[in-house]
């Protein structure tokens, strides 16, 4: 699944006619689901009503293309998530990811799971997933209690993103639902421990890599599987010593292999 950029113009405005031709290119590249308005989305950067057009042209767009569309609702206030989650809902997406809240931020498991709770009864029917980012969140609660609580807890809590380099403390959450990975440099090592699923901004920009190490490890072919993180991880690291961040990096990347689409700079304080 893509984390899908935000398109953006020379003004800094909403640039809804990029997605279609996005969405076109990572199909084409064997990339058949997108997650909207995540980190690589810019979503804590934008207000609620694009967040809301940028979800709609998308659902549109996915319906049209037979697209997996998940929609990540959290990093704003309580009401705006809610409201979110309601607009999300009423979409029809495939599933919603949320943040912790980000000011009063959770002191525990329980407070997390509440948290999750007041967002599943605006979503009942659609698959729900907590979104793990401690380097972003700063909060890094116990992934293992969390998905056995929220599970026992919430009706339609399916699992996790888990966007942390520590898989030790991922694999308990295995028996608790879905963990995508969202470690663009260790898909092999999560894939040897028994992950299968993975959110990586990666596959915006170059998924070739990650599309082939799957096949292969499917397969049983470590050594190749291998060779293909290997390649991905000198892409990685190549576009961050010519652009920098992270984020701002991997658009920029984006926007010079794909000048027909172009997705514009990233926002402040990116």
């Amino acid at each position: 699944m893509a984390p899908v950029f935000t398109g953006f113009n020379s003004k800094n405005q909403l640039n809804l006619d990029r997605i279609e031709p996005f969405a076109k290119l990572l199909k084409s590249k064997e990339v058949n689901a997108v997650l909207v308005n995540g980190t690589s989305g810019e979503a804590m950067q934008m207000s609620r009503d694009e967040r809301m057009k940028v979800a709609e042209r998308w659902r549109e767009v996915c319906r049209k293309e037979d697209m997996i569309m998940m929609v990540q609702v959290g990093g704003t206030s309580f009401i705006d998530v809610m409201e979110l989650t309601k607009h999300a809902a009423s979409l029809e997406v495939d599933g919603i990811l949320s943040l912790p809240e980000l000011y009063f931020k959770p002191k525990s498991t329980l407070k997390a799971v509440e948290y999750l709770n007041e967002i599943s009864k605006n979503c009942s029917n659609i698959p729900l997933y907590y979104y793990h980012i401690p380097v972003f969140s700063q909060v890094d609660l116990p992934m293992a209690e969390l998905t056995s609580v929220a599970k026992k807890e919430i009706s339609n809590f399916v699992g996790i993103k888990y966007s942390s380099g520590d898989l030790e403390k991922a694999i308990p959450c295995l028996k608790n639902g879905q963990v995508f990975i969202g470690s663009n440099t260790i898909l092999v090592g999560a894939l040897a421990l028994g992950f299968n699923s993975a959110i990586m901004t990666s596959l915006n920009v170059y998924p070739e890599p990650s599309v082939k190490m799957m096949k292969y490890f499917s397969e049983g072919d470590w050594k190749k599987a291998q060779e293909q993180q290997f390649i991905l991880n000198d892409f990685i690291q190549s576009s961050m010593k010519k652009y920098g961040e992270w984020l701002p990096s991997m658009k920029k990347s984006f926007n010079e292999q794909f000048k027909d689409i172009e997705m514009g700079e990233v926002r402040k304080p990116l």
